[in-house]
């Protein structure tokens, strides 16, 4: 037997393939196949009519026939059954009679001349949803601790009902650990309460076939203590339930269901195991499970009901064994065991059997491999016959779960039924032998176009038929090899796969299927599409409400596809609303509102693919203001407050900001008091007394602040003494004889209380005496009289109200009034360092002389007269002012060869002292000032005369003049330089021997014993001699000296042409060399526009007459050059620091100098000069 059972093995192995279904087209020969049925278990609604299902197809078309319980229900018989046509579906019209009247076990046969296929079993029943039946249910009085079941008890229904309690208002009843539901419908209670008592615990049942739901009545429960108990027994004595009469202790854990230590369960293979503890016990017990032998099955199991349900769903063997709940509290625990054994009905282990097609002469095999707990019985039958009832066929062979067909012939088509069954269930399934000769035949569309995208897998479809069973071949294009290799992949049923398909694939496809009786080929085409790729994505925004917010969503597709692009919302369609505008590729959502917030995902649709991307908008917005301010924990310099935060609108709240108002020192305006971190919803706040509180919270986040809350209540304070004293108490002087003290007054909130006024108090320093005092009120400052000049006073300032004063104050310090001081400064001494600079040195004045704070000494000095008999006299007054206590100081900006006068006095906050002695000091001689003037009287062929003053500010005795002079060719050359010393009474010179028409410079200075002082400069022009002119006139005009120019002109000409070609051909010009190669600083090109020469220009430091110009007069101005006191002075007063510079001020206003221009003349415009630059050119 083992060795058959081998070989049977091995058969259908090597005949697998010839096993699998294939599809027969229509138009062909072939036995019933039932395409739609009705369930096995088939529940109907008793107020709609009775639809029985039952479709086949074969060829012929098959015909209909039942049976019911068993015998053939002759619908012809009964008016208000009609079978459908071309089917086999009945509908039952129960109009007239009763649904339950068709109850029963219904089967539909489909039969041709091929076989005869059979349905399973159709066994009809009507869902019933029966009434409670009527009772009256008493009150229920149990004592509080104790445990309580209310049943449920629902009538039975079909199916079963689905269970849940609820109250007159039909809302659930809370559930807990405590109080929970059976999978019974019980409800449980591990101990009640006091809260438990109430009329209303109803339980429903819902009936899910009919969809109704049916009541219980009421249950009333009363949790008493054993108190009340006692009160209230008689009243309830005679129509309740008492449940216990002692005192109810705390207990350890008893399970209510399931009862003792053990129990078992079994489940069905595939079904949802649930199993159940339920315990009772003070304090309520926590529940726990564990698997004895193993794991619980991962991703399977689940607790309800407050872990009081473990449910297990989709069974399997390996879920059987031992389950153990535990119960536990403080007081011990309790365990049970379920053992769980899992049983199945028969199921198939390869699928059921599948249709088989033969050629005459070939083998098959049809199999029943099915499985089952306990074993299953399998049972073959043949046209809806027992197979041993059937007629014999040499070429069938049956060996339990297989029927063998060897050399199979024409006729031996039917219909084989495998019935398998246990004691759980059954499984029936049909599968015909359809025994045909028949040439391969394609039944994929010829010319069909597949398209893929690249890089996806591609299949190509090649569905065939043919008996025997066609070889498929595929090829490609030129059809030079078969497809049977990487990267291709033929499956069995014809189709060819690419796993990857790149754009190297698209093409034709041939599909050949071949058998014994013939070759069919059938085309198609492959294109292979670039992908659909967003590539930029949408991106994540924070929006402000009321603000626009813009999507981006720029895709790339292949350019044969028609995309579509879709926007979601939180992947669901986009509300319907116009703020929201779509485009090609964005969204974009004007006024954005906190309904818009959520993630929005753009999706690219072609026909073969998509792409999609997701961003996330958040809409923010500054909080809401928070709400229901309280005040807690009052005391007197202290409350809580506490509030609730409003919406944060997506932006945390950073901080909370406190502020208060003060309705009785300054209503109406709200004072920042403090902040605490947005994390924290109280503040401990410290409050000064004698203040009327009234607070408010504004909340903070990125978007700013949010409104303020709706103020608390009013919190008053109430008074007390001044907690601190005013601040920045000073003393000082108004007059020499007084004492002026002031303050800094506290304000309403730091008064404390009513009343407030100052005891201000003084007493003089170093002084053994006692304190003056006085009480001042609505001011800031108290004035002393009588007090001695400049005596440091010790001073204090302490706050008092109506219910006590402030702390002892801090002693401030200060003076009473200035007065002038009475002293100059003594041994005052100068020392001229230079001719602008001199040094002056003094005693400082004893302290007390000054009679008041030392602000510094002042210098006052000015200049008597020049000491040079020429020069104006002066009378202004300059000041330099020393800040400090200084001993000496630096005069600055002195004339040189002059007469001062100076004197020295100190100065404190109320004025100057009296003037020391005034003395006197002569400056050196320095060097003098450029000649004021410098014209040219009497030009003629070869003599100029010269005339000039001497300078406006001297610096001493002028010892002389020195007159430098050289000529000046038109090419701005200078000529050597002629020098002359002049004497100091000279003021003209007549230079003979002079150059005709030429241009002369000319430079003079004066000079003292210390030097010679700055140049003025000046041009001139001897006179043209007109002999000289006429022979220059008969020059030009001799014909020698024409034909001479003529010849240059010649010359010139050519050279311009050579010049030209080679420029032309790249070549540098000759004289361009010549002009770098030029060094001389005073050449000056020809002006190309106007062919006259540059102005002259003198770049050396030693020629001096660089610039200058002359004034149409003929005169040239001057300024002198004294040093300036700005360059010492500080601020607005000309002072000295302490190490001698100068930082002090003219007293007066200065007489105006004039700065000599010095090294600059211009050239006068003359008929002599014009003439002389036409004969330059010439």
């Amino acid at each position: 037997m083992m060795e058959r059972r081998m070989d049977t093995a091995l058969l259908v192995l090597l005949m697998g393939h010839l096993a699998a279904a294939l599809e027969v087209p229509l138009d062909l020969p072939q036995p019933p196949t039932i395409t739609h049925q009705s369930p096995k278990d088939y529940i109907i609604d008793p107020r709609e009519n009775i639809v029985i299902h039952c479709d086949a197809k074969g060829k012929p078309h098959p015909s209909f026939s039942w049976t019911r319980n068993g015998t053939h229900f002759d619908i012809d018989e009964d008016a208000n059954v009609v079978m459908r046509p071309h089917s086999g579906t009945l509908v039952v019209d129960i109009s007239r009679e009763k649904a339950d009247h068709y109850e029963g076990v219904y089967q539909c046969t489909a039969r041709n001349k091929h076989g005869t296929a059979v349905s399973h079993n159709i066994v009809i029943r009507q869902s019933r949803s029966p009434l409670w039946s009527k009772e009256r249910i008493k009150p229920i009085v149990v004592q509080e601790g104790v445990s309580l079941v209310l049943p449920c008890r629902p009538p039975a229904g079909l199916p079963p009902p689905i269970i849940f309690w609820m109250d007159n208002n039909f809302q659930r009843l809370p559930q807990s650990s405590r109080v929970s539901q059976s999978l019974n419908g019980d409800l449980y209670f591990s101990n009640v309460l006091r809260e438990d008592s109430r009329n209303d615990y109803i339980c429903y049942a819902r009936f899910p076939h009919t969809q109704t739901i049916q009541q219980k009545q009421p249950i009333t429960v009363k949790v008493l203590n054993l108190e009340a108990i006692n009160d209230t027994m008689a009243a309830f004595y005679n129509d309740t339930d008492l449940f216990s009469e002692d005192p109810v202790d705390e207990r350890k854990p008893t399970f209510l269901i399931p009862s003792g230590s053990s129990s078992s369960q079994t489940v069905l293979r595939g079904q949802v195991l649930e199993l159940e503890c339920i315990a009772e016990g003070l304090p309520t017990p926590e529940i726990y499970w564990t698997k004895v032998s193993g794991d619980l099955p991962a991703q399977r199991w689940s607790f309800l009901y407050y872990k009081k349900n473990l449910r297990i769903v989709n069974a399997s063997a390996s879920d059987a064994g031992d389950y153990r709940c535990g119960a536990k509290n403080k007081l011990g625990s309790v365990h049970h065991t379920i053992h769980v054994s899992v049983k199945a009905s028969p199921y198939w282990i390869s699928g059921a059997p599948r249709n088989l097609v033969l050629a005459p002469g070939e083998n098959g095999v049809l199999t029943c491999r099915a499985s089952g707990t306990p074993k299953p019985s399998i049972t073959w039958l043949m046209n809806g016959i027992p197979i041993e009832n059937s007629p014999k066929d040499l070429s069938r062979k049956v060996e339990d779960d297989t029927i063998i067909f060897t050399d199979i012939q024409m006729g031996s088509s039917a219909v084989y039924q495998c019935n398998v069954s246990n004691g759980h269930g059954y499984l029936m399934a049909n599968a015909f032998v359809n025994v045909l000769s028949e040439p391969p035949r394609v039944l994929t569309p010829a010319d069909k176009v597949y398209q893929v995208i690249k890089n996806h897998r591609a299949r190509i479809d090649c569905a065939f038929f043919g008996s025997p069973i066609p070889k498929i071949t595929w090829f490609k294009d030129s059809r030079s090899s078969t497809l049977d290799g990487d990267p291709y992949i033929q499956h069995d049923n014809g189709t060819l796969e690419i796993h990857t398909a790149q754009a190297r694939n698209s093409g034709k496809y041939t599909c050949a299927a071949r058998n014994m009786l013939g070759i069919f080929e059938n085309h198609v085409y492959l294109e292979v599409k670039e992908p659909t790729r967003i590539l930029k994505q949408p991106e994540y925004k924070v929006v402000q409400r009321g603000r626009s917010v813009v999507f981006e969503c720029k895709v790339k597709h292949d350019p044969t596809l028609v995309p579509t692009m879709t926007w979601l919302k939180d992947d669901g369609e986009l509300p319907d609303d116009e703020r929201l505008i779509v485009d090609s590729d964005s969204l974009t959502i004007t006024d954005v509102t906190e309904s818009d917030g959520g993630v929005y995902t753009c999706v690219m649709n072609t026909t073969l693919d998509h792409d999609s991307a997701s961003a996330e908008l958040t809409v923010v917005e500054r909080p809401d203001p928070p709400t229901d301010l309280e005040l807690t924990d009052q005391k007197k310099r202290s409350v809580q407050l506490t509030w609730t935060p409003g919406d944060e609108h997506n932006s945390p709240i950073q901080k909370f900001l406190i502020q208060y108002d003060d309705s009785l020192h300054h209503r109406g305006h709200w004072h920042n008091l403090t902040e605490v971190p947005g994390t924290r919803t109280t503040a401990h706040l410290k409050l000064s007394p004698y203040v009327h509180h009234t607070f408010r919270v504004l909340a903070l986040n990125a978007m700013g602040f949010s409104r303020p809350s709706f103020p608390s209540r009013m919190f008053k304070t109430e008074p007390a003494a001044p907690d601190e004293n005013p601040k920045d108490v000073e003393g000082f002087g108004t007059e020499h004889d007084n004492l002026v003290i002031s303050w800094k007054p506290l304000t309403g909130l730091q008064s404390n209380g009513p009343g407030l006024r100052y005891r201000v108090m003084w007493r003089q320093k170093a002084v053994e005496s006692d304190w003056s005092t006085v009480t001042v009120s609505n001011n800031s400052r108290f004035v002393v009289s009588g007090t001695p000049t400049f005596v440091p006073y010790e001073l204090k300032v302490q706050a008092v109200n109506d219910h006590g004063v402030g702390p002892e104050p801090d002693i401030a310090h200060g003076y009473s009034g200035e007065d002038l001081p009475v002293a100059a400064p003594e041994n005052v001494q100068l020392v001229v360092l230079n001719s602008t600079l001199a040094e002056v040195h003094w005693d400082p004045v004893p302290h007390k002389l000054i009679r008041g704070h030392l602000k510094g000494y002042k210098v006052y000095y000015w200049k008597e007269r020049s000491l040079h008999k020429h020069n104006p006299f002066h009378m202004e007054k300059l000041i330099l002012m020393f800040s400090g206590n200084h001993s000496h100081g630096m005069v600055p900006g002195l004339h040189p060869f002059s007469l001062y006068s100076f004197n020295v006095r100190v100065y404190n906050g109320k004025g100057e002292g009296p003037v020391s002695p005034t003395q006197q000091f002569e400056t050196p001689e320095g060097v003098p000032g450029a000649p004021t003037s410098l014209i040219v009287t009497n030009s003629n062929l070869d003599t100029l005369t010269l005339e000039w003053s001497p300078p406006h500010d001297r610096k001493g005795r002028i010892t002389g003049y020195t007159l430098k002079y050289q000529p000046v060719n038109n090419s701005n050359e200078l000529g050597p330089v002629e020098e002359l010393a002049l004497l100091a009474n000279e003021t003209s010179v007549t230079l003979p021997n002079l150059k005709y028409s030429t241009r002369y410079k000319f430079y003079l200075n004066a000079k003292t014993v210390k030097g010679e002082g700055p140049v003025i400069s000046q041009e001139a022009v001897t006179i043209v001699d007109e002999a000289v002119a006429s022979r220059q006139v008969d020059i030009a005009t001799q014909g020698w000296f024409i034909g001479l120019m003529c010849a240059i002109a010649l010359l010139i000409l050519i050279l311009l042409i050579i010049c030209f070609i080679q420029r032309n051909k790249g070549g540098k010009y000759p004289v361009k060399e010549k002009e770098d190669a030029h060094t001389d600083p005073e050449f000056q090109p020809m002006k190309e526009d106007d062919c006259t020469f540059g102005e002259y220009s003198d770049n050396e430091d030693h020629k001096p007459l660089k610039g200058s110009r002359t004034p149409s007069n003929g005169t040239v101005k001057r300024d002198d050059s004294d040093d300036s006191l700005v360059d010492y002075g500080e601020g607005g007063d000309g002072q000295f620091n302490e190490d001698g510079s100068f930082i002090g001020q003219y007293s007066g206003k200065s007489g105006s100098r004039d700065t000599a221009v010095g090294h600059e003349s211009s050239e006068a415009p003359s008929p002599i000069n014009a003439m002389n630059s036409l004969n330059s050119f010439v």
